[in-house]
């Protein structure tokens, strides 16, 4: 029903989650996951351009076009490439990525060679407990103490080389996600394809409810996230406002959960942008959808990144909570359920600030405040009024 919030179709949710899960995708190895998100895009009706590496920008529209607004999600993940191949046939790896190879230790992956896939397992230096007893356990974690074992007839640097294996080479991971009753879904690769997957979720809904938003909107499917670089090349219409959609960390300091939708405040690349934020936390409070606000202190986004390129942007991120970020992550159907919703609402909500369309050239009339409470806190130590110190007074 028109104004009502929109209720993502949570089927196609898991579907399009589990169909991209079958995808490998790490960083740089993208093209077959692009083709599968520019496939879905195409029937929902939504139009799209490709960027000459990839990057999928599309636009949902609405009822004016500036100042628009910006969604992305990431369709890269974490995995690794051939760094080596050993004297006796294995191979050594090097990360794609930010993460620790304790994670990577008894997964199974697949080579991607010039000649075809080869499946194998990665394993520590010292994989055998019934040959080193404890010296299993004390072998440090780092990538020079894991290697690639194929499941082939090798045991040679040339045999290796005869399958066709070669630098560069690379190695996604299995992904063995697991939808279980409880409502939890635990995979690899949550990170991002949870996130996109709740935003083609929420791009459905809206389209399924007939509701035009107020502005355009595009979503972008970025595809470097993971190496830093993301969203900097990706924008280039009037948008104002930019919203990151990406995992939040569910561990001990933070204070996101696997049942709901976070409101990043600040990560590695500092605040996010006060009256945006604040925007989607109302949002969220307005539609009952639980939420809750965290910071995180080792993490960069597409958001950032759009930001560090240089673009004038005010910025958000949304996330869903998940235990074991960048290793067999879990998270649950609510919070995906949840984010959806919130992205749902945002694509349905008037801009921040209509003003934003155009630079405010010689006057303060139009531009934002921050101190919006009437009584400030006071200490023996008398201040001037905030009013008093500004030439031009609010709304003179």
């Amino acid at each position: 029903m028109p104004g009502q919030l929109p209720e993502p179709d949570l089927d196609y949710l898991q579907r399009v989650l589990l169909e991209m899960l079958a995808i490998p995708s790490p960083t740089g190895f993208t093209d077959t996951i692009v083709r599968y998100v520019a496939e879905q895009l195409e029937e929902l009706g939504i139009p799209f351009e490709l960027t000459r590496r990839g990057t999928i920008r599309a636009t949902l529209k609405g009822r004016r076009y500036s100042p628009d607004r910006a969604m992305a999600v990431h369709l890269d993940t974490i995995g690794a490439v051939v760094r080596e191949i050993h004297a006796n046939g294995r191979i050594g790896l090097a990360p794609v990525g930010c993460w620790s190879s304790r994670f990577a230790e008894g997964s199974r992956v697949s080579l991607f060679s010039d000649r075809g896939v080869l499946r194998g397992s990665v394993l520590p230096l010292l994989a055998s407990g019934h040959t080193f007893n404890t010296q299993v356990d004390e072998l440090p974690i780092s990538w020079d103490h894991v290697e690639l074992r194929l499941d082939a007839m090798t045991a040679s640097q040339a045999d290796t080389q005869t399958l066709g294996v070669a630098v560069g080479d690379f190695v996604a991971f299995d992904p063995l996600p697991e939808f279980t009753e409880s409502g939890h879904i635990s995979a690899r690769h949550l990170d991002d394809k949870a996130g996109a997957a709740a935003l083609l979720a929420a791009l459905k809904s809206v389209l399924d409810s007939g509701q035009e938003p107020p502005i355009d909107c595009h979503p972008l499917f970025t595809i470097t996230e993971e190496t830093g670089s993301g969203a900097a090349a990706a924008l280039p219409w009037d948008v104002s406002e930019f919203v990151g959609i990406d995992i939040a960390p569910v561990a001990p300091g933070q204070q996101s959960s696997e049942q709901a939708v976070t409101v990043a405040m600040q990560d590695s690349g500092g605040p996010y942008d006060y009256h945006l934020t604040r925007h989607l936390l109302r949002l969220a409070e307005n539609h009952a959808i639980p939420v809750r606000r965290d910071l995180f202190r080792y993490y960069h986004s597409d958001a950032q990144s759009a930001v560090a390129a240089g673009h004038d942007i005010r910025t958000a991120l949304l996330a869903f909570g998940c235990d074991a970020t960048h290793g067999y992550e879990r998270t649950h159907l609510d919070g995906l359920a949840a984010l959806s919703r919130l992205i749902g609402a945002y694509l349905l909500s008037p801009p921040v600030f209509a003003s934003d369309a155009r630079p405010q050239s010689g006057s303060l009339k139009r531009f934002s405040r921050q101190l919006e409470h009437d009584a400030q806190m006071e200490s023996e130590t008398r201040v001037p009024a905030v009013d008093s110190l500004l030439r031009h007074k609010p709304n003179a």
